[in-house]
């Protein structure tokens, strides 16, 4: 499988929307290995906090801009002839688009657009893959939520979310954009700088040997996935999306292994053989009280399935939080 990927995206002129982030660079890093030339679009530019080395910085074409702006992202496809586009770039904070709707709402919802027009009016991409997010989903009784789900966000994130995922559909039903659309539920792994998020934030607890606090009453159901595993299926999908049809359509990818804030902090701790230190503040505001993905159509269509067992994929994280938190 690798080879032909080799094969596939050896020289393959791809744009990466927030290739700094942390699903961007864990994508940058697997593209840059595979060939492809990237042109990397992102508000922040050369990071101290990022897992791509210098070396790899060097072979990206790095644009400082805001997917806002849509004759940046038309000129971008123009002269840099871009053949695929993982547009990742977005506000991925439930917190900071409460807090702020506004730019939460240009980024998320406008920037996806931004990203539709500029192919409407070139006409030189062959793929487009849209992150999305369970969230647009918003809340459901029925679970795990599948791809036809109604999208029915409730608040300015989950809203966000599912306004995006509708403005793909648009584009491609009324004007053909070759675009498919990734739904994933936490995504943890190295290179998360984010420590709002409970992963990150528990393993740094754990290494500094501190409180941890929870937002939540830590009831919440999540679904919790490897970044090397999502990658993984970005790949396969914007690889395959025009050989089978694919564009479109949605795609959970998730390791169907849902559980509770509390009983995942559990397993870190145990993992690292500490003894639980925790603090419960139940203050997490306009939050679905529940939610996780069926991948099954992924599996089915794709042959994607993550290769690490949960437990597994927090080892190798957790360690790399050990060897990194500190530099």
């Amino acid at each position: 499988m690798v080879n032909t990927q080799v094969k596939f995206w050896k020289g393959k002129r791809v744009l990466i929307t927030g290739y700094e982030g942390f699903l961007g660079s864990n994508l940058a890093k697997v593209l840059l290995n595979f060939g492809a030339k990237i042109s990397g679009l992102d508000i922040l530019t050369r990071r101290k906090d990022t897992i791509l080395t210098q070396k790899e910085l060097a072979k990206i074409k790095i644009i400082k801009g805001n997917v806002d702006n849509l004759s940046l992202v038309k000129r971008i496809l123009r002269n840099d002839k871009i053949e695929v586009i993982f547009h990742l770039a977005a506000e991925a904070l439930v917190g900071e688009c409460l807090k702020r709707p506004v730019k939460g709402f240009s980024t998320n919802i406008k920037g996806t657009w931004n990203i539709l027009e500029a192919w409407r009016q070139t006409k030189i991409a062959k793929a487009i893959v849209v992150a999305s997010s369970d969230k647009a989903y918003g809340s459901h009784s029925k679970l795990p939520y599948k791809e036809d789900s109604a999208l029915c966000g409730l608040h300015p994130y989950d809203v966000s979310k599912s306004c995006a995922d509708l403005i793909a559909h648009a584009y491609h039903n009324t004007y053909g954009a070759p675009v498919v659309i990734t739904r994933c539920g936490n995504i943890f792994g190295p290179g998360d700088f984010n420590f709002s998020r409970i992963v990150p934030e528990t393993l740094r607890s754990v290494i500094r040997n501190k409180t941890l606090v929870i937002r939540s009453d830590g009831k919440f159901t999540r679904d919790y996935v490897y970044v090397d595993d999502i990658v993984a299926g970005y790949i396969n999908l914007a690889q395959k999306s025009k050989k089978l049809k694919l564009f479109g359509q949605a795609f959970n990818f998730s390791a169907e292994q849902p559980l509770s804030v509390l009983a995942l902090v559990k397993l870190i701790y145990k993992l690292a053989d500490r003894r639980s230190n925790y603090k419960i503040l139940k203050q997490a505001k306009y939050e679905i009280k529940h939610q996780y993905l069926s991948s099954r159509k992924a599996a089915r269509v794709l042959g994607w399935k993550p290769k690490l067992k949960l437990d597994k994929a927090l080892e190798k994280t957790y360690q790399w939080y050990k060897d990194n938190l500190s530099k």
